[in-house]
C-alpha cells in the first residue's frame, strides 16, 4: 500500500468529520425543512462567504482534480483551457445570475424552468429546459464517482481484491451521502464545501511546495518531457500549436457560457440571500483559476517525478495523476489529509447537482403531471429522487466503461449550452417567442448530436471538436448558433406576424433586493 496507517486513520477520522457537518446541517439555520425553497435552496440565507465556498465546490471537483492534470499529462497545453474558462466564466455569471436571483426572489421561483414557464408562459419549453439539465447532469455526477475512484486506487494499489474494496467503499460513502442530503439538504452540503474546500486548496498548495523544494519545481519538469520524448514530440507541453487554437479559444468560450447553465450551478446562486451577496462572491470566484492552474501544472509536474509517473504508467490510467504525486511526494499523515480532500470533493459536487435535477423533476416535470401535489409532497419527492440519482449515477460508473464514461462528459456542454436562448436572453428580453425558442433547442439538440457522431466517425466518443474552415470548433459553440439562429429568426417571424407583445425587460422586476438574513 502506498499511504501508510496515519495517512488511512486520518482519512478516516476526516471523513467522520465531514459526514458529522452534513447530518449537522439540518440543524444549522433551521427552516422548514417540508419547503422546498428550505431544503432544496438553503432557504435562500447564504451570505457572502458561504456562497463563494458553495459555487466554488463545482469548479473544484474530483473530476477537476483528475481530469485537468490527466490531460495536461497525455496531451499538454490543452488542459490549459481551463484557466481563461474560469477567468471569464464569472463576467458572465455577474451579468445573468443576480438578475435571476432577483427575479426569482420575486416571484418564488426556485429553479430555471420555474422562470423559463412564467417567461415565455409555455409548460413544454419548461419541461424541455428541466429534462436537458437532468440529462446533462446525470453524467457529471458520474464523473464525479470517477474522481473519488482514482481516491481509492491508489490507497488500496497493489492490494487483491482492490476493485471489489473499493466499490464496497463507494457504495457505502454514496449511501452516507444520501442519507445527510435526504436529512439536510443544501445546508448540509454548504457545511460540507467549505471543509472540502479547505482540505482542496490545502492539497494543491502542498503538493506544489513538495515539488518545487524536493523535484526541481517545474524547469525540471519540462526538461523531463523533453528527454523522455524528445525535443520536437515535447512542444506541445510547454507552448500550443497554432492548429489547436480554434479549438481551444471555442472550448473555452463555450465551456464558460455552458458552466452557469448547468441546474447545479443555478441553484447554488438562487441559495444566496440578496443579490448584492451573490454578486460579491461572483466577485471573488476567478480565485480558482489560479488554483485551476496549478493543477494543470500537476500534469506537467509528474514527468519530474519518477516514482508518481512510474505509478501512472504502471496503470495506464492518467486519472491517477494528481493522488499518485500525493502519495508520492507527501508523507504517509498528509497524503491521507490530501486523499480525502479530493474524496470529499467528489462528494460535495454530487449532492449538489442531485438536488438541482430532483427540484427540476419534482417542481417542472411531477407537478405538471399531477398539478394538486402539495408542497410538503413536492419535496418529499425531491428528496427521494436525489437519493435515486446518486444511485443512478453510481450505477453508470460500474456498468459503462470508465473511459467511455468520461468522454460522455463531452456532451454534457453541448447539451447544456442549448438553454441559452431560453434562460439567459429570457432574462433581459420578452420579444422571443416559445415556439421558436423549442424548435432552436430542437435544432441545437440534433445538430450537436449528429456532429458528434460525424467528428467520431459513428465510433467511440473521443472528441468535441468539428473540423471547419476555421480550423477545429469545438461543437457547443456551432450546435448553439444554430439554436440561436432558428429561435431569434423564429421569434422576428411571428413578432412581424403581429404575434408578440413587449420588448426589453423593465427594471420594475428587478427593484426588490431584499436581504432574508444575516450574511454569513
Amino acid at each position: 500500500m502506498l499511504v501508510d496507517v496515519f495517512g488511512i486513520a486520518l482519512f478516516l477520522i476526516l471523513f467522520v468529520i465531514f459526514v458529522s457537518l452534513g447530518f449537522y446541517g439540518s440543524r444549522w439555520r433551521k427552516g422548514n425543512l417540508g419547503k422546498l425553497s428550505e431544503w432544496g435552496l438553503a432557504g435562500r440565507r447564504l451570505g457572502p462567504y458561504l456562497s463563494w465556498f458553495l459555487i466554488g465546490a463545482d469548479v473544484f471537483t474530483a473530476y477537476t482534480f483528475v481530469a485537468v492534470p490527466s490531460l495536461a499529462y497525455a496531451s499538454g497545453s490543452t488542459a490549459f483551457f481551463a484557466v481563461p474558462y474560469v477567468a471569464i466564466v464569472f463576467g458572465i455569471a455577474l451579468l445573468t445570475m443576480p438578475r435571476l436571483w432577483q427575479i426569482s426572489r420575486n416571484k418564488g421561483y426556485v429553479t430555471a424552468s420555474d422562470f423559463v414557464k412564467d417567461r415565455f408562459n409555455s409548460r413544454a419549453l419548461s419541461i424541455a429546459v428541466a429534462l436537458t439539465g437532468v440529462v446533462a447532469t446525470l453524467p457529471y455526477i458520474a464523473l464525479q464517482i470517477v474522481g473519488m475512484q482514482s481516491v481509492l486506487a491508489i490507497m488500496l494499489y497493489g492490494l487483491v481484491g482492490a476493485k471489489l474494496e473499493s466499490e464496497i467503499a463507494l457504495i457505502i460513502s454514496f449511501i452516507i451521502l444520501a442519507a445527510f442530503t435526504f436529512t439536510s439538504g443544501l445546508r448540509g452540503v454548504t457545511l460540507g464545501s467549505i471543509f472540502k474546500d479547505i482540505l482542496i486548496f490545502t492539497t494543491v498548495i502542498v503538493v506544489i511546495l513538495a515539488v518545487l523544494l524536493s523535484y526541481g519545481g517545474f524547469t525540471h519538469a519540462f526538461a523531463s518531457i523533453s528527454q523522455i520524448k524528445g525535443a520536437a514530440a515535447s512542444a506541445p507541453w510547454s507552448s500550443l500549436p497554432a492548429a489547436s487554437v480554434p479549438a481551444f479559444f471555442t472550448l473555452f468560450v463555450g465551456s464558460a457560457f455552458a458552466l452557469y447553465l448547468y441546474p447545479h450551478i443555478i441553484n447554488g446562486s438562487l441559495a444566496s440571500n440578496s443579490k448584492k451577496t451573490l454578486r460579491r462572491s461572483l466577485a471573488v470566484l476567478p480565485v480558482y483559476s489560479i488554483g485551476l492552474g496549478l493543477l494543470a501544472l500537476f500534469g506537467i509536474v509528474l514527468y519530474g517525478v519518477p516514482s508518481a509517473l512510474a505509478i501512472v504508467k504502471a496503470t495506464g490510467n492518467g486519472l491517477l495523476t494528481v493522488p499518485a504525486l500525493v502519495v508520492t511526494v507527501l508523507p504517509g499523515w498528509l497524503a491521507g489529509i490530501c486523499l480525502l480532500g479530493i474524496f470529499v470533493g467528489g462528494m460535495v459536487p454530487a449532492a449538489l447537482m442531485a438536488i438541482a435535477a430532483a427540484n427540476l423533476l419534482a417542481r417542472n416535470v411531477a407537478k405538471e403531471i399531477k398539478p394538486d401535489i402539495t408542497p410538503e409532497g413536492e419535496t418529499r419527492l425531491a428528496k427521494w429522487l436525489s437519493a435515486i440519482i446518486k444511485f443512478i449515477a453510481l450505477g453508470f460508473v460500474f456498468i459503462i466503461p470508465l473511459t467511455y464514461a468520461i468522454q460522455l462528459q463531452l456532451l454534457g456542454g453541448i447539451i447544456i449550452l442549448q438553454l441559452l436562448p431560453a434562460i439567459f436572453l429570457g432574462l433581459y428580453t420578452r420579444r422571443l417567442d416559445w415556439k421558436p425558442l423549442l424548435l432552436g433547442w430542437v435544432a441545437g439538440l440534433v445538430s450537436g448530436m449528429w456532429l458528434v457522431l460525424i467528428a467520431n466517425h459513428f465510433g467511440p466518443l473521443s472528441t468535441s471538436n468539428f473540423p471547419t474552415g476555421f480550423g477545429l470548433l469545438y461543437i457547443g459553440l456551432i450546435a448553439l448558433l444554430i439554436n440561436l439562429v432558428v429561435s431569434v429568426l423564429g421569434s422576428f417571424l411571428v413578432e412581424l406576424a403581429g404575434a408578440r407583445r413587449d420588448g426589453l425587460i423593465k427594471d420594475a422586476e428587478l427593484i426588490k433586493d431584499v436581504k432574508l438574513s444575516r450574511t454569513a
